[in-house]
């Protein structure tokens, strides 16, 4: 009967160390999430785990009057100096090691299991650790979510990618760190430079040269301009081009005079909600002196975010940036 005793008590030392490590591990933020992606289990623990502080003392009065019960019967039938080795030995390694090990690896899996004794644990002991929960509450607030900066968010993606179990692949990877710091870089920084930007006068004429020479080039988008580079007064687009019915033309009475121009030190998140809003794919990009210092699509800004660069079969060089560099 005595074994029975003991070997009880040591269950509920257990349990009680096991669920106070295991369910304080679960945020309660992160279990909600779990909860609206159906995840069952986070749904039966958000129950207790959402009141932190009362879960807590509820617990920690548990494992204290447990293990408190355990060294006092233990006493009585055993020495003191025996009873008090053998107590700390049997809570230690049964009641604190062994769950504690077990509840911080499968915390989610086991709190869902026996949830409904913590909600019994709540009740019974609800009049003693609901005033101390309820100071702690006033004195110390409220559990706070966990929030990750840029930086965290980045590792913890990097984390899942090196793992097996993670379904994180290589290519998601690269694509949602790149969308997580896009936001940090500017126009001057993807822009196409004016050096190789190609542009045509206001006044150039619409002929099969010229036609041929655009064929050669493989622009959809290009820049007009009046008097000098600096002076953008359009965008002619390839497709106003379609047919014979602008032949003999100059490019000034077709060009499309809605013209969008953007700071150089503009971030491209600002840039990339522009190119939302207004539809458009090619803005101007101008330097603090009103000068014009390059070109920025919208695909350079995808090229941002997925890290690669997105090229056809009519494109020349793959990165126009380093090809003017070079050159």
């Amino acid at each position: 009967m005595n074994y029975l005793i003991i070997i009880i008590l040591l269950f509920f030392s257990a349990l009680f160390s096991g669920l106070t490590l295991g369910l304080m591990s679960l945020n309660a933020a992160e279990l909600k999430r779990k909860i609206s992606l159906g995840n069952g289990n986070a749904k039966k623990i958000y129950k207790v785990r959402k009141e932190g502080n009362l879960l807590l003392t509820t617990l920690l009065i548990g494992n204290v009057a447990i293990n408190s019960a355990l060294a006092i019967f233990l006493g009585s039938v055993a020495s003191g100096f025996i009873a008090g080795i053998t107590a700390t030995i049997l809570i230690v390694i049964f009641g604190e090691i062994i769950p504690q090990a077990v509840f911080s690896r499968f915390a989610l899996t086991l709190g869902a299991k026996v949830v409904w004794m913590v909600e019994i644990f709540i009740f019974v002991l609800y009049p003693i650790s609901w005033p101390i929960a309820w100071v702690l509450d006033k004195t110390l607030g409220k559990e706070l979510a966990t929030i990750y900066s840029k930086q965290e968010l980045i590792k913890i993606v990097e984390e899942h990618g090196d793992t097996e179990e993670s379904n994180i692949d290589v290519d998601e990877e690269r694509i949602i760190k790149g969308a997580l710091t896009f936001s940090e870089k500017t126009a001057k920084e993807v822009m196409t430079p004016r050096t190789v930007v190609t542009s045509f006068e206001f006044s150039q004429k619409i002929d099969e040269s010229f036609l041929e020479n655009l064929r050669e080039l493989s622009f959809s988008r290009i820049p007009i301009y009046q008097n000098n580079p600096d002076n953008i007064v359009g965008i002619l687009y390839l497709s106003q081009l379609l047919g014979k019915k602008n032949m003999g033309k100059t490019v000034g009475e077709i060009v499309d005079e809605k013209i969008i121009f953007v700071d150089k030190n503009q971030k491209l998140d600002n840039i990339f909600n522009k190119f939302l809003k207004t539809k458009q794919h090619l803005f101007i990009v101008k330097d603090e002196f009103n000068g014009v210092v390059g070109v920025i699509t919208l695909e350079d800004i995808l090229e941002e975010i997925i890290k690669s660069e997105i090229v056809d079969e009519n494109d020349k060089h793959e990165d126009l940036r380093e090809f003017a560099k070079n050159k």
